[in-house]
């Protein structure tokens, strides 16, 4: 079945019409035609499928750590209920555009999306597949959503801002060395990043008893960190070169060790990486209305309401239960976008009417990644698109701009 992101015609009603802008629902329509000749999809067509399919294929460390959370995962099952706690009220005969006429663009932080969706910062996906970030890049490009690159990737900057087009983002895991972060934003600037996003929850790693269980952490086997062995101040703190020897990279794992994490950072040292990159900032990681005014006091431009998927703290709060505070505090002086438990299209139209500009989305598309590279990515992330894009249009809207908390009711939720 052809799976490429194109403006076809729609088959819906009676006849079929000439779609004028990306119309991400066409993909329904592929797939039903597709059916007649007996082609049916070969990946899972729901997020919970692709998770159930990674876990018999990808081996035990690679599934454990793209699915664990922190401690008891908590968080991570509070970040799915928090969407049961609101339902969506559709409206009818309001005039919606025709389905290959809505309008899910939107520009976050100035860079212009085709649908409010990015990719979340997953690192090391050479865990899951050898083509990695390199993969996710190509693919999000060709949609025209966005990706934001995590510091502990398997591939370098360079390599994926390469294919990765004008919509991807660089995150920064902030070391302890303000010459090595400094010099990980300026290579993401000069590769063509369009913003940098800080994550601010991670000073260091949460108990995560899944990768505990199997002794595996990928950084001490010299996986993600690809980043900082092709640094040249990273490299400059070398005695000899890590690809030259066993024992060298070792080492550079140990200075790995030493590097990462820094407990040190504070708000105000936004001013600091402002004076390294002229792109947009966003902090990643908050979740209380005061932290976010600090963030965009000290000059952050954005905010990402973010638990880490709940792999730091267990017990936390749930993102989607943070973010509409965090929108009221500060959603009139900043971009505020929102990770951390999106499984669907109705969550993304949850999280917009609560606040968010735009949602990061994570887990799934990792495990079309691992199931079938590139075009696990691609299905994983049109499935997400398609049902955004249909549930939205049943919903009585015809733009991302029409969504706001009057679509939602509170229910009584878990």
């Amino acid at each position: 079945m052809d799976t490429t992101l194109a403006n076809r015609p729609a088959i819906g009603g009676f006849g079929a019409t000439v779609a004028v802008v990306t119309y991400f629902g066409n993909m329904q329509n592929e797939i039903y035609l597709s059916g007649l000749g007996g082609t049916v999809p070969s990946l899972p067509m729901t997020a919970a499928g692709l998770e159930a399919a990674a876990r018999e294929q990808l081996s035990p460390e690679a599934f454990g750590y793209i699915a664990g959370s922190a401690s008891t995962e908590r968080t991570a099952a509070s970040n799915l209920r928090a969407f049961e706690k609101h339902a969506i009220v559709p409206r009818m005969f309001r005039g919606a555009a025709a389905p290959d006429a809505r309008d899910l663009s939107v520009e976050v932080l100035g860079t212009r999306l085709a649908a409010p969706i990015l990719t979340a910062p997953v690192g090391v996906l050479g865990l899951v597949h050898d083509d990695a970030e390199v993969a996710v890049g190509s693919v999000t490009s060709e949609l025209g959503i966005g990706s934001v690159l995590s510091t502990a990737a398997s591939s370098t900057i360079e390599d994926v801002g390469a294919v990765s087009g004008d919509n991807w983002w660089y995150q920064l895991y902030w070391p302890a060395d303000d010459e090595l972060a400094e010099s990980l934003v300026r290579r993401a600037d000069i590769a063509g990043a369009k913003a940098i996003v800080v994550t601010a929850d991670t000073p260091g790693m949460g108990w995560r008893p899944r990768d505990l269980e199997l002794g595996h952490l990928p950084f001490l086997r010299a996986k993600g960190i690809a980043n900082y062995l092709s640094d040249p101040v990273f490299r400059a703190k070398l005695a000899t070169p890590p690809e030259e020897s066993a024992e060298a990279l070792q080492i550079a794992v140990l200075t790995w060790v030493s590097l990462f994490g820094n407990h040190a950072v504070r708000m105000a040292d936004i001013a600091k990486l402002r004076q390294w990159t002229s792109l947009p900032i966003a902090v990643k990681g908050i979740v209380h209305p005061d932290d976010a005014r600090a963030a965009v006091a000290a000059g952050a431009d954005g905010i990402i309401v973010s638990n880490h998927g709940g792999r730091q703290v267990d017990g936390a709060i749930s993102a989607l239960d943070a973010l509409g505070p965090i929108a009221s505090a500060v959603g009139h002086e900043a971009d505020i976008l929102m990770d951390s438990g999106i499984r669907c299209g109705a969550d993304v139209i949850i999280a917009l009417a609560l606040g968010a500009k735009a949602v990061l989305y994570g887990r799934p598309w990792v495990y079309g990644l691992g199931l079938a590279g590139a075009d696990g990515v691609r299905h994983a992330l049109r499935s997400l698109l398609a049902d955004f894009d249909l549930t939205m249009g049943l919903a009585g809207m015809s733009s991302v701009g029409e969504i706001d908390r009057s679509l939602l009711v509170a229910t009584s939720g878990h």
